[in-house]
C-alpha cells in the first residue's frame, strides 16, 4: 500500500504483533499510500487526522474501526489555512510555501482556499476526551508541516514506541538532521530512512 514499501519495513518491525494502536497525521487514503492500512486489515486500530474531509469520508466508510477527524495538527492552538490541489490531491496542506512549489510541479499552481483549526496533539486528545498514554506506531505526512507536529506533541505524556515521519521542508527537500536533532531530544534513535520517511525508535 505504501509508496516506496515503507509498510513492509512496518510490518516487520511489528511481526508478531496481531494486534495495536497507530495515529496516522495526514492519513490521505484509507488504503492507496497508505502505511497503516496493512496494519488495520492485521487487526489493529487507531486514530487517523487529515484537513481533507473527503479523505476522512473515505475512512469513516472504510476504516469503520478507527476514530477519524478532519483536523490540522501542529505546534499551536489557531486557526490556519488550508491550501487545496484537489480532493483527491496528496500534496495538501497547511505551508503554503510546499504547496506553491509541489502544485507548481505536479499540478496546474492553483489552490482552493479554507480555514481550518489547528491543535498541539496532545491538546486535541483533551478536546476530544480520548485518554492516551501508549502509542505502537505514529504516521507524520503533513506535508512540510511534520516538524511542526513534532514540535507540538507532549513527549512527557505520550509513550510512542515507533514513528514514521516525512523529513521535507517547504522546498521539497529532505532535511534528515532537522528531525533527528529533534527526536533525539526526546530519546528517539533514527532506525532507518525509505525514500522521505525516516523511521524513529524509542530508545
Amino acid at each position: 500500500y505504501s509508496q516506496s514499501g515503507e509498510d513492509l519495513f512496518i510490518g516487520n518491525y511489528f511481526k508478531g504483533n496481531d494486534s495495536g494502536f497507530y495515529i496516522d497525521i495526514g492519513c490521505f487514503h484509507p488504503i492507496m499510500h497508505s502505511n497503516t492500512a496493512k496494519l488495520y486489515n492485521k487487526g489493529w486500530k487507531g486514530i487517523n487526522i487529515d484537513i481533507n474531509q473527503t479523505s476522512i469520508d473515505l475512512f469513516n466508510l472504510i476504516r469503520k474501526k478507527d476514530k477519524n477527524f478532519c483536523v490540522a495538527i501542529s505546534n499551536k492552538n489557531k486557526k490556519v489555512q488550508t491550501y487545496t490541489d484537489n480532493n483527491f490531491s496528496p500534496i495538501n496542506s497547511i505551508n503554503e510555501n510546499f504547496f506553491n512549489y509541489t502544485s507548481n510541479k505536479f499540478s496546474d499552481g492553483k489552490s482552493i482556499k479554507n480555514e481550518i483549526y489547528s491543535y498541539k496533539l496532545t491538546d486535541f486528545f483533551l478536546q476530544q476526551k480520548i485518554t492516551l498514554s501508549y502509542i505502537d506506531f505514529l504516521n507524520i505526512d503533513a506535508e512540510a508541516h511534520d516538524y511542526q507536529v513534532l514540535e507540538g506533541i507532549d513527549f512527557k505524556k505520550l509513550n510512542i514506541r515507533l514513528i514514521c515521519v516525512e523529513m521535507f521542508d517547504e522546498s521539497g527537500e529532505v532535511n534528515k538532521e532537522k528531525f533527528i536533532n529533534l527526536l533525539k531530544t526526546h530519546g528517539y534513535k533514527l532506525l532507518s530512512c525509505i525514500g522521505a520517511n525516516g523511521f524513529f525508535e524509542k530508545k
